[in-house]
């Protein structure tokens, strides 16, 4: 049975194959692409599926970002990275968000590796500045993120203060 009305158009011109085997990788408005439904994600919003005709290649809109894979809400990664970029110690901010040291370690890991991608949205998303994350990224890439931390309980001493927005 046929459906009515008009078919529905999406503007998928600004997303790109994530195959790297695909002739048509990372580029865009090449018509490539396709919607293949959506689905509810834990936090409760709804994500969208794509298709890329040239490869076969099935990808969500995550694939690509900092959030792809991960179960923890998009709010909870961001905070944890601009208390990281404030200078808040690993264990500080595993505290603070009540999540295991080793998932902020997993958090920050995936951003350092998309580091120059997620500049952008993080400038955006948690106002911080171009200084402050290139700080974080090179006490990263350091290994000396103890150092900082070290450095951060001198100047606020042992309590951990708790951001604005988490309460």
């Amino acid at each position: 049975m046929a459906k009515r009305g008009r078919k529905r158009k999406y503007k998928l011109r600004n997303i790109a194959c994530p195959n790297p085997n695909c002739r048509l990788y990372g580029k865009t408005a090449k018509g490539n692409i396709i919607s293949n439904g959506t689905y509810p994600t834990k936090e409760g919003t709804t994500a969208r599926r794509f298709i890329c005709k040239e490869c076969g290649e099935s990808f969500c809109n995550r694939a690509g970002t900092i959030f792809y894979d991960l179960r923890s809400p998009e709010e909870k990664v961001l905070m944890a990275i601009k208390l990281l970029v404030k200078g808040m110690p690993l264990r500080g901010v595993a505290e603070v968000l009540e999540v295991k040291l080793d998932t902020v370690r997993h958090w920050l890991k995936l951003a350092a590796e998309q580091s120059e991608k997620v500049d952008a949205l993080l400038m955006r998303e948690l106002k911080v500045s171009q200084v402050e994350l290139d700080a974080l990224w090179s006490f990263v890439k350091k290994n000396s993120l103890r150092q900082r931390a070290i450095l951060w309980r001198a100047k606020f001493g042992s309590a951990l203060p708790l951001p604005k927005n988490i309460a």
